[in-house]
């Protein structure tokens, strides 16, 4: 690796997670909706967390510690996220839909198989914007898991010129995390029946964010 590439490993290591903790502690935190993860997790079951890519700015800090396989890019945009969730206890896994995802989907079956939680982004790593690929439906056909959708919202929101409107905030802002209501998906949904429910979860993904936001305006 070049000089400057290992600079910019070591800039990370050593600034990420002191930077994004204390840019998340002066904020104010709510959240909403988590009853029923919670009882998942507690009952031992697998969950996948599915979020469009716009509203992953606080993942990093607000699923710490919790031993969470996230799916990130393999590409030099994912390597910030993934070296400062690799310090704060996540299984960090390498994979995206538009690189092989073969050995990483045999990673997460076997992580889902054995109880554990999963975070997929549907419409990751380069969009289309907010629209879901299928992915995270037919891995919990498969293992069974329930899906979990998951979002944020901000009082003071500041919105990225990128292809999928990234969301940030300042420091000192009222932030709410915000969870939807768990489903599984039929095993037997196939064709026409299985892009019916694409479409469904498409929209569920885009309401909750609708009601994120008009809870922090």
């Amino acid at each position: 690796m070049a000089f400057s590439g290992r600079l910019r490993e070591a800039v990370i290591d050593v600034l990420g997670r002191p930077l994004f903790w204390t840019w998340f502690k002066l904020c104010r935190w709510t959240v909403s909706g988590e009853e029923d993860y919670r009882a998942l997790r507690r009952a031992g079951k697998s969950v996948i967390l599915i979020m469009w890519h716009s509203r992953i700015f606080i993942v990093p800090y607000f699923f710490r510690k919790r031993g969470v396989m996230p799916l990130v890019s393999p590409s030099r945009d994912g390597e910030i996220p993934a070296r400062i969730m690799s310090r704060w206890g996540y299984k960090v896994l390498r994979g995206s839909s538009s690189h092989s995802v073969v050995k990483a989907w045999g990673v997460m079956t076997r992580e889902l198989r054995a109880g554990g939680e999963v975070i997929i982004v549907p419409d990751g790593p380069r969009g289309p914007n907010r629209v879901l690929k299928e992915g995270c439906l037919k891995l919990a056909q498969q293992t069974g898991a329930a899906i979990v959708p998951f979002t944020f919202s901000a009082s003071r929101p500041k919105t990225l010129r990128s292809w999928d409107r990234f969301l940030m905030f300042p420091p000192f802002s009222r932030v709410s995390a915000v969870f939807g209501r768990p489903f599984t998906v039929d095993p037997e949904l196939s064709g026409e029946k299985l892009e019916k429910m694409r479409r469904a979860v498409e929209k569920i993904l885009n309401d909750l964010d609708a009601a994120a936001d008009s809870g922090t305006d």
